[in-house]
């Protein structure tokens, strides 16, 4: 394994004109506008496969993908969901590919590899974000600079 230049990298997944679905995006925008100490983000969009280059390029230690994820909880819950329960798990993907394949690629450039889910309350073309998934993505915005594990977080409980 090569040595890595980047410590964290955020990656959001989502599409910022669906509604729920922006909340990777949104974390983003937050994250360009305010930059933080040690993390670089990358917006995926809806097709994050396509920066599996880019990712690979800046080979980071720690890679948070940060995604609207159906997971039958209340609007605005967040949870780390393991990356071995994603492709069992029927998590509601607006993305080309599962992205279970984007990360199972990853896994052999990037050493610690976190799927965090922030559930959705409504997908769908030019409807407004909840006003708890922007809370969300605050919150997950506010744990980064001193992530540590699971970045304060809970484990989604796999079936």
């Amino acid at each position: 394994m090569k040595e890595s230049s980047v410590q964290n990298l955020m990656l959001a997944v989502g599409n910022s004109m669906m509604g729920d679905d922006g909340a990777g995006p949104m974390l983003f925008d937050l994250m360009e506008k305010n930059p933080i100490d040690g993390w670089i983000a990358i917006n995926g969009g809806s097709s994050p496969e396509n920066a599996v280059h880019q990712i690979r390029a800046l080979s980071p230690q720690r890679l948070l993908i940060v995604d609207a994820a159906d997971i039958c909880l209340a609007p605005g819950e967040i949870r780390i969901i393991d990356p071995d329960d994603i492709a069992e798990m029927f998590i509601m993907s607006t993305h080309n590919l599962p992205l279970n394949f984007l990360i199972d690629q990853l896994k052999e450039d990037i050493d610690e590899i976190i799927f965090l889910g922030i559930q959705p309350d409504l997908v769908g073309f030019y409807m407004p974000m909840n006003e708890k998934v922007i809370t969300a993505v605050h919150q997950v915005y506010s744990a980064l600079p001193n992530w540590e594990g699971l970045g304060g977080f809970t484990l989604l409980d796999g079936e």
